[in-house]
């Protein structure tokens, strides 16, 4: 069976046991004799397999009893309002740390429910590093404090996180969740899209201490953490089908032996390929400043729109899909997260190497030509 090296940001790789198990499981789960698409969300079946996702995250995060896991829709898009339409009070301001372009979507959308402050901003660097917690200036009575810990956009990644005392620290952790350990007594809020890290696009996990989540009778439903927490995240329909699928990456995180090895063979396959960068004497050029480089998201650039276009058409040839750097940046973007196989990213490191002493001879023969045919003149 033909399966190609999947480099992509978002959707992105899955484990290849998962998918397997869930082909295996296809027509018949928890033997009912239906497919989970089938199934309904208030059947013991799917409740069972509801309940052993959010279990499992409890486990490999090591969530305390004082947070509430909750399975929901919309993406961590939506969360840019919910968050501050559940957590920022009229009179009060949310804090915002800029770091890329999600971010500055999540300040969009809070400034449409209430005051809001920058804090902290890599923008007129183009978002090439984080910037320094002690850079960070928090107001002490502010709302929450907001952070994107990991940019796909810009390959930049938060090594260390804010002490924010008393201000609920929230953070989109989308791309780099389950990735690496955390001390989740940290935060008041992570959130994340699962489908880079968790699972398939369509279900989005919110961690919320509990003392967050408060009653507002004046916003929607849909939109208020308390009405999900009380109804174990299952107040409508919700998508079953990722929600197995995310129970399964899950299952699959603690046979790699859990959160802390799959940091190590994280930080492996980031080493492997950052060394063909930083060993191409300038080849490749990284976006990211050293102490900011992600583990999760690698971009680089190359000498020339020409070499740039040449190295994204062979790569693909060769077998590698997802390279491209996003649309509004554009350069190169190798996404790396926890289902993408060491092997995969020595082959695209070994394939760069090649492609890097090919377009040289190629460069030089073009500059010899040149050379000898001006002599002949």
């Amino acid at each position: 069976m033909k399966r190609t090296r999947n480099f992509n940001a978002g959707p992105a790789a899955l484990p290849l046991e998962v998918l397997q198990r869930a082909q295996n499981e296809w027509l018949n789960i928890e033997d009912s004799g239906m497919s989970v698409m089938e199934l309904s969300h208030r059947s013991a079946e799917f409740e069972k397999i509801h309940n052993r996702a959010i279990q499992s995250l409890k486990e490999l995060m090591d969530i305390p009893e004082n947070y509430e896991v909750l399975l929901l829709q919309g993406g961590a898009s939506l969360q840019f309002s919910m968050i501050p339409m559940n957590l920022l009070p009229e009179g009060k301001r949310a804090d915002y740390v800029l770091t890329g372009s999600w971010s500055e979507k999540a300040l969009k959308e809070a400034k449409k429910v209430g005051e809001t402050a920058v804090v902290a901003s890599s923008k007129d660097d183009k978002y090439t590093f984080i910037p320094k917690v002690e850079d960070i200036k928090l107001n002490e009575d502010a709302a929450y404090l907001h952070i994107t810990s990991n940019n796909t956009i810009y390959g930049t990644q938060w090594k260390s996180f804010p002490e924010t005392g008393r201000v609920p620290l929230v953070a989109d952790m989308s791309s780099d969740i389950l990735s690496k350990k955390i001390d989740v007594s940290k935060f008041g809020i992570i959130y994340a899209g699962a489908q880079k890290n968790l699972g398939p696009s369509g279900i989005t996990v919110v961690i919320i201490r509990k003392d967050l989540i408060t009653d507002i009778d004046s916003i929607p439903s849909m939109l208020n953490y308390s009405i999900h927490a009380k109804n174990n995240s299952l107040y409508n329909t919700p998508p079953t089908l990722a929600i197995y699928l995310l129970s399964l990456v899950l299952e699959w995180a603690k046979e790699q032996g859990g959160v802390g090895k799959i940091a190590e063979n994280n930080e492996e396959k980031a080493k492997v390929i950052y060394a063909a960068i930083d060993g191409s004497d300038g080849f490749y050029k990284g976006h990211a400043q050293p102490d900011s480089r992600s583990f999760m998201n690698i971009t680089f650039t190359l000498p020339s729109q020409e070499a740039e276009s040449q190295f994204l058409k062979e790569v693909k040839q060769a077998g590698f899909v997802g390279l491209n750097g996003h649309r509004s940046i554009g350069g190169c973007r190798a996404s790396i997260y926890n289902a993408v196989p060491l092997s995969h990213c020595q082959d695209l490191a070994d394939f760069m190497k090649k492609f890097q002493e090919a377009y040289k001879a190629k460069e030089a023969q073009i500059l010899n030509f040149k050379k000898n045919s001006l002599l002949k003149k």
